[in-house]
């Protein structure tokens, strides 16, 4: 009898999605720390696209899969981090900060 091969940690990729977000968001903290505010609008954009990273990351990912992505349902998970990084670029987009 041919049984389906399992995998050891189904969720490993999940923490691994969940490690690359968090790592994103750290470099971009220490790049607003570094920069001041010269760093200000590239440092929210960035951010931003981090944050619709993540909610793409979680939309495609199956429940079993998804990690510490998953804290809610994942229609209210991929709205919540839509709408941060949507209201981060209307940040950027909408302040008069210089580059």
């Amino acid at each position: 009898m041919n049984q389906p091969v399992r995998e050891e940690n189904p969720g490993a990729v999940g923490w691994l999605v969940y490690l690359v977000v968090l790592g994103c968001v750290a470099a971009d903290l220490a790049w607003f720390w570094a920069g001041g505010t010269h760093a200000a609008k590239g440092g929210t954009l960035a951010l931003a696209g981090v944050m619709f990273a993540a909610a793409l990351a979680r939309l495609a990912l199956p429940e079993s899969r998804a990690g510490l992505l998953a804290s809610r349902k994942r229609l209210t998970d991929v709205v919540t981090l839509a709408a941060l990084g949507t209201g981060l670029l209307a940040v950027v987009l909408l302040s008069p900060v210089p580059l």
